[in-house]
């Protein structure tokens, strides 16, 4: 009955708590997590009472840390399904004026309210709630619909 346990370490994002648990637990290794149910559910209380903790066996700590270093992000099995997103443009917006792929759909920056919306604004003395939307090319900063 020596095993001691050791907060290895912790973390404000529950989820990114509970992937390294998994990957932990997967490899073999026993670990629980604290105050994981606090955090959850009341996220306010997150930074008093110091995050999520992940609680591992002390003789674990070096395998950890060796297991953790690793870096697997990348791997995965290359298949020919898998296309390019720089090659393939089909069914991307692009963009009017350099046509480019780099382009969103959110709220416009340079004609954002109606020509009505800024009448009533200025007779209410108050903010319109409806804004326009439209594309918006994060390369060259086009604006369309």
């Amino acid at each position: 009955m020596d095993d001691k346990t050791l907060v290895y370490s912790t973390y404000y994002n529950p989820m990114e708590a509970n992937i390294i648990k998994a990957k932990l637990e997967d490899s073999g290794f026993a670990c629980f997590l604290a105050d994981e149910n606090v955090s959850t559910i009341q996220p306010l209380y997150n930074q008093a009472i110091g995050g999520v903790k992940l609680i591992v066996f002390e003789r674990d700590v070096e395998a950890i840390n060796a297991l953790l270093a690793e870096d697997n992000s990348l791997d995965f099995e290359s298949s020919d399904e898998i296309v390019d997103e720089e090659k393939s443009a089909e069914g991307k917006t692009v963009c009017e004026k350099c046509e480019s792929t780099n382009v969103g759909y959110g709220m416009a920056t340079d004609k954002k309210y109606s020509f009505w919306a800024t009448v009533l604004a200025f007779l209410t003395f108050t903010m319109p709630i409806k804004a326009n939307k439209c594309y918006h090319c994060y390369d060259c900063g086009n604006e369309f619909e």
